[in-house]
């Protein structure tokens, strides 16, 4: 559970304004950052993530007190945000010719990195790997971002997409499996060894792991 969610929806069940005002402060950067990686568009995210505030506050209006004191956040936001990301694509659907691009210059680059070389590969995996991220299948990219970006529980996502926990699991383990198998974001086996660790072991995992770099860098 998110640590800021008691108080928040405490907030949110004494005054409805205040408390939206909390939620928007402390889960905006986590809707744009999901929304951002599943449209692939800076521009989009912006959008979408103004349409998914604007329906939560038009929902909440709806709900008593107590049920906005028993929200989950997070997760009830992100339900929201996919919903309105699927939308967004049935629209896209029925407008042929829109382009499907995927905007690199979106992602930034943190002050105080290496030198230029360093800064180079590093934003060549990272152009890569958000090209493949955008290239997967919705139905492992949604649980991808989802699970990674938007850090919910398995659970928490098998309720958004309505399907078993076992499939989600699934879901995400395909999704992984197809950006770790894009030339220039597998693992390297190189620098774990080097490291001491074991080749395809632990460490290894963690440190390249492509959907956790791509939360670091959408988030940070």
């Amino acid at each position: 559970m998110d640590e800021t969610t008691p108080q928040l929806t405490e907030l949110l069940a004494t005054d409805l304004d205040d408390g939206f005002t909390e939620l928007v402060r402390t889960q905006a950067g986590t809707v744009r950052a999901v929304l951002l990686r599943l449209s692939g568009s800076a521009r989009d995210a912006d959008d979408l993530g103004q349409e998914t505030f604007l329906r939560a506050y038009s929902a909440l209006r709806g709900y008593s007190p107590e049920r906005r004191g028993q929200l989950q956040p997070r997760a009830w936001l992100l339900t929201i945000a996919a919903n309105v990301w699927r939308n967004h694509l049935r629209t896209l659907s029925r407008r042929p010719g829109v382009a499907d691009g995927v905007e690199v210059t979106a992602i930034e680059i943190p002050d105080g990195s290496p030198g230029p070389e360093q800064l180079a590969l590093d934003g060549a995996r990272r152009a890569r790997l958000v090209a493949a991220l955008s290239g997967l299948p919705d139905h492992h990219r949604l649980p991808v971002v989802l699970r990674h970006i938007g850090e919910l529980s398995y659970q928490e996502v098998a309720g958004i997409l309505d399907c078993p926990v076992g499939t989600v699991k699934a879901q995400v383990s395909r999704g992984l499996a197809a950006l770790r198998a894009e030339p220039g974001l597998a693992p390297d086996r190189t620098a774990a060894g080097a490291t001491g660790a074991a080749p395809g072991g632990t460490t290894a995992r963690t440190a390249h792991d492509p959907a956790r770099t791509e939360r670091k860098e959408a988030t940070g």
